[in-house]
């Protein structure tokens, strides 16, 4: 394993776990607003090949949708 996959994997997991700890005094609307948003983000990209645009405007769809959806 190369020094620069290692420091790659500490950064990616670092990030990860502070994420996590950001979610955990979220209520349940909030976090399906957040998951949403990054599934339309990554829908976004996927359908249009990288477009920031299209990362962005599947953000705010997804978004919308996780906020909507539940209670």
């Amino acid at each position: 394993m190369t020094s620069q996959y290692r420091l790659f994997s500490a950064v990616i997991i670092a990030a990860m776990l502070v994420g996590l700890a950001g979610c955990s005094g979220m209520s349940k609307r909030e976090k399906n607003t957040a998951v949403g948003a990054g599934v339309g983000a990554v829908g976004g990209a996927i359908l249009t090949g990288g477009s920031a645009v299209g990362t962005v405007g599947g953000a705010a769809v997804g978004g919308f949708i996780g906020h909507e959806v539940g209670d």
